[in-house]
């Protein structure tokens, strides 16, 4: 059985998780991923480094859950999501969802509710370094927004 869920320090090979994902189900059509990356600028100000903490055990369990509702949700035959921990600059890839389904809507679809899930509900807490000194970084409204849509609202709203 494939993991579903890994959080890691290290980075990650899409091609490979992919490949990983998909080996042997010869059902798979389609596959959908996002990959979320570092950026330099933030709310107006130069991002220098991000750190991500998160309690293990907990992060996991609650990303699994969030699998599990997109399970219910769409037709898909599997999902895996990575999340980074730790120091990161910018460039570095952060985040990675992998869906597959036998069509590219529902892959589409359970790859976007995921990421909005993962947004504003998965228990990380964000620290950016700035010229100004490090900032918390809280889920923005438009994260919420964006839960909104599949009927769900935030937890942190």
């Amino acid at each position: 059985m494939t993991t579903r869920v890994t959080i890691q320090t290290g980075d990650f090979n899409l091609a490979d998780e992919v490949d990983a994902l998909r080996q042997g189900d010869k059902r798979v059509g389609a596959v959908c991923t996002f990959t979320g990356t570092v950026r330099d600028r933030n709310d107006g100000l130069t991002v220098s480094s991000m750190e991500l903490e998160h309690y293990p055990g907990m992060t996991e369990k609650a990303i699994e859950a969030m699998i599990d509702e997109a399970t219910r949700r769409f037709d898909i035959f599997a999902a895996r999501v990575i999340h980074r921990v730790g120091l990161l600059q910018p460039l570095d890839q952060v985040v990675m969802v992998a869906v597959t389904s036998a069509h590219r809507g529902e892959s589409f679809r359970a790859c976007e509710f995921l990421m909005d899930y993962l947004k504003t509900q998965a228990p990380f807490w964000k620290k950016e370094e700035t010229p100004e000194g490090a900032r918390w970084v809280d889920a923005r409204v438009s994260d919420d927004v964006a839960l909104a849509k599949w009927g769900i609202r935030a937890s942190n709203a």
